[in-house]
């Protein structure tokens, strides 16, 4: 196919717009592979601005190995922003790739990332402003098959209707498995290509599968329709961590994570109760120390970048951080390199690995208690006296520090007024002992959210609060959380309640997202582009019932519109884990005990590969 994307045409609209650098490629460490010397070509796709998507892990790291594969070209895509969505539609300009500027919609296959639920309108604006019918009925052979991926896609069903197949889990090893599916079956039609991909194990096709219903609306099943769609589709895991991508794409312009990657551990082995990630990324695989500096090297050889964070969900919990950190201070402390832990756990806190961050920039230390009071985080299971935390704060403020970030959420099961009121008293409590120890530029920043009740998680059944209840518990924080040296951020209810409505829907909702889309809805997770009418209008219009997805606590015996797609956790130890909740029993850490979340009974054995152990050396032996 011919390139109808001329330099020219792009250049035309660039002084239009914000931030012209999004739009233009040829950055540092870009892959150009010729089109005419590879048989597949793949666009990997992020549905949100640039500044966002260049900081996607998941992203850089199939982008690399895909590359790496003989005869495989990967290029990348980002959503526009808006200002650049309407100059490209008044041009009759459609997406292209920043590598090439060739069209999205002449590639074989769009990897799209569906990592949470606000980028899924995005991914169909995205489709629309490649030349696309966003529906997956309409589009055949002759168009890009349309591959999503991402914690997402963990419950896709509220989108089934726009994507060809999703990867349930972790794509490195599939990836290439669905590249070697799609050239054996090159030129057939696009019903016999997906059957053929449905064998893949980990890849969830939607069209081979029929949901049905009981009186009350609630599921009855979600069958496979075709012999080659199994029952029940597991998630991907792969049994080591990939080797880190070193040759990392340095943005043109200024992103929201400006610096280059280590992922130095997968998995959280803490068992938090509200969290989705932590139960679908289970077991935790740890990358040694060794391998960690050695990718420290040539990161720093091969991009430039002179701050290097070290990825985790939880990176104090690595088994071996304060080795860890003492050895890359020592290695290259002539070099100037700061490294950045971006999630900590208060628990997991030290005044060593407080030390050993010293070196770095003191811009600001963020921590989640997620809850001020004993029982909300005895519920939870995110157990931390204030004491532990005081000792944290001081000990963050001698250090130099003197912006302390807390996030809280609000709406967790059994929470009253009280609970909330906590919030401001921690808040308070800490500004006082900062003040204290680094005088009056210390400041206490508290976000706050409203939690969702997300598939796979022990409290996926729990309804969400209400918007009455929310609204006044914020108000109550609002009154409170206010003075010199303390500032307080929300989320708004309404993203929060589509957040919900997408996070907990089943296919019914596929017309609902269409329309919200068409009447203008997208950038759901941007407060000065979301367009919250349109998804009113649209539930409206529809007759969405709001207390059925959102208001209602599911009983344990119902199923649920993702049961079908296994995270590797049973469903007989999340209920086990809510009898606990109710209880305000907390469950330790599980590397010191196996509490038989279903991980090694279903990935343990038999899953492919001898290097695959139990995370926890002392079980099963």
């Amino acid at each position: 196919m011919d390139n109808p994307i001329t330099w020219e045409r792009i250049e035309s609209l660039l002084h239009r717009v914000q931030k012209p650098g999004r739009y233009v490629g040829g950055e540092y460490n870009a892959i150009h592979k010729p089109w005419e010397k590879t048989d597949l070509h793949v666009c990997l796709a992020f549905p949100d601005i640039y500044d966002l998507g260049m900081s996607n892990y998941a992203l850089m790291l199939l982008y690399d190995i895909l590359n790496g594969a003989e005869g495989i070209l990967a290029e990348r895509t980002y959503l526009p922003a808006p200002d650049m969505i309407a100059e490209m539609r008044r041009a009759g300009l459609p997406l292209y790739t920043l590598e090439s500027y060739r069209p999205v919609a002449a590639f074989d296959l769009l990897a799209m990332s569906t990592a949470y639920e606000q980028l899924f309108l995005n991914a169909l604006e995205l489709m629309d402003l490649a030349g696309l019918p966003i529906r997956a009925a309409e589009r055949d052979e002759r168009h890009p098959l349309v591959l999503g991926g991402g914690h997402g896609t963990f419950n896709p069903e509220p989108i089934t209707d726009f994507v060809d197949a999703f990867v349930i889990g972790e794509a490195e090893e599939l990836i290439l498995e669905i590249a070697g599916v799609m050239r054996r079956t090159r030129g057939l039609p696009r019903e016999a290509q997906l059957r053929e991909l449905a064998r893949l194990p980990g890849l969830y096709v939607p069209r081979f599968y029929r949901a049905r219903y009981h009186v009350d609306g609630t599921i009855a099943a979600v069958e496979p329709t075709v012999p080659e769609a199994p029952a029940t589709i597991f998630k991907r895991l792969v049994p080591r961590l990939t080797p880190t991508p070193l040759r990392q794409i340095v943005p043109n312009v200024s992103i929201i994570h400006d610096r280059a990657v280590v992922e130095i551990q997968r998995g959280c082995t803490r068992g938090c109760r509200f969290c989705q990630a932590g139960a679908v990324t289970r077991p935790v695989r740890e990358r040694p120390p060794e391998e960690i500096a050695e990718a420290v090297e040539g990161l720093l050889r091969e991009t430039g970048y002179e701050e290097i964070a070290l990825l985790s969900l939880s990176s104090a919990d690595y088994s071996r951080i304060l080795p860890l950190m003492e050895a890359l201070k020592r290695r290259f402390a002539e070099r100037h390199v700061s490294f950045s832990l971006p999630s900590l756990r208060i628990e997991s806190f030290s005044v060593d690995l407080a030390d050993s961050l010293s070196g770095g920039r003191h811009s600001g230390f963020t921590f989640a208690p997620e809850a001020a009071t004993d029982h909300l985080r005895r519920r939870i299971n995110k157990y931390i006296s204030a004491e532990q935390l005081f000792t944290v704060a001081e000990e963050v403020f001698r250090r130099g520090w003197r912006t302390l970030k807390l996030y809280f959420m609000i709406g967790l099961p059994d929470e009253t007024d009280e609970d909330v009121v906590a919030i401001a008293d921690l808040a308070r409590a800490v500004l006082r002992l900062g003040r204290r120890i680094a005088g009056r530029r210390v400041e206490v920043r508290v976000g706050v959210s409203t939690f969702v009740p997300k598939p796979h998680t022990v409290f996926q059944s729990e309804p969400l609060v209400e918007e009455e209840a929310a609204r006044r518990r914020l108000a109550l924080l609002r009154q409170q959380v206010r003075g010199r040296g303390l500032h307080l951020g929300w989320n708004d209810y309404r993203a929060t309640r589509i957040e919900a409505l997408l996070a907990r829907g089943d296919r019914r909702l596929n017309p609902l997202v269409e329309l919200a889309w068409r009447k203008g809805a997208r950038f759901d997770a941007w407060d000065d582009w979301s367009n919250y009418d349109a998804w009113d209008a649209a539930i409206a219009e529809l007759g969405i019932d709001l207390d059925f997805y959102l208001y209602r606590r599911r009983s344990e015996a119902e199923r649920f519109p993702w049961d079908h797609l296994h995270s590797g956790v049973d469903r007989r130890f999340l209920l086990r884990e809510l009898r606990r909740s109710e209880r305000g029993e907390l469950l330790p850490d599980c590397r010191h005990r196996c509490y038989a979340c279903g991980i090694y009974t279903h990935f343990g054995k038999d899953y492919g590969s001898e290097e695959w152990q139990c995370p926890i050396p002392a079980l099963h032996r």
